[in-house]
């Protein structure tokens, strides 16, 4: 049933409604996230397709998560998580890194709206990305338009043109193909993404 997953998508809603963000670029993103998060239409292919694996890395990293960010700014969303922490679906869809083959073990990705998620779009894809502590998410790039929010986690964020730490309630916008990259310290990472454009071609590794 994706009834949890469908309450977790009106709280985002609601909490982004709150939000007061000065810069066009952002607001325009966060527009784009919020009509994204409005009614649904449930994939009903999803609930015929075997459930998967458990990813090592939410087990292994969530509940920290969650825990730093129901303490943290972005509380609301951190706790919507966690009420529906039993119909969410972590996966790591990177091709392998020769150099860093653990990557699928310290990094997890959980898409609630999607071409091919829980609820349908072809829109946006929305969902959040867990990065487990000193770990080097390696840079990366997409046609996509994409919005970060950290839920939990002070990380360093960087593209090409500027590197800094970002704690809980930031916010991030990455533009078109841009590439970035992250890196965690002693906690893990969590944060919700958006993606607008191109939202059907993938992520792939790059140089920064």
């Amino acid at each position: 049933m994706a009834q949890a997953v469908q309450a977790l998508v009106d709280t985002i809603r609601s909490y982004f409604q709150q939000c007061a963000v000065g810069r066009p670029d952002l607001r325009a993103a966060i527009d784009h996230l919020r009509a994204a998060a409005g009614p649904v239409q449930s994939a009903t292919a999803f609930g015929q397709a075997a459930k998967p694996a458990v990813n090592t890395a939410s087990a292994r990293y969530l509940s920290a998560a969650l825990a730093a960010g129901t303490a943290g700014p972005a509380a609301v969303l951190a706790a919507a998580i966690a009420a529906a922490r039993g119909e969410l679906d972590w996966y790591y869809g990177y091709a392998p890194v020769p150099d860093q083959p653990d990557l699928p073990d310290k990094i997890a990705f959980c898409e609630i709206v999607g071409p091919k998620a829980r609820l349908n779009s072809n829109t946006t894809r929305l969902g959040f990305t867990l990065i487990g502590p000193g770990t080097h998410y390696p840079a990366h790039a997409h046609p996509a338009v994409e919005l970060y929010h950290v839920i939990a986690g002070t990380a360093r964020w960087s593209t090409p043109m500027a590197s800094a730490e970002r704690p809980p309630g930031s916010f991030i916008l990455h533009r078109a193909s841009e590439p970035h990259a992250m890196e965690t310290a002693a906690e893990p990472l969590l944060a919700l993404y958006s993606w607008s454009g191109d939202i059907v071609a993938p992520s792939r590794y790059v140089s920064l």
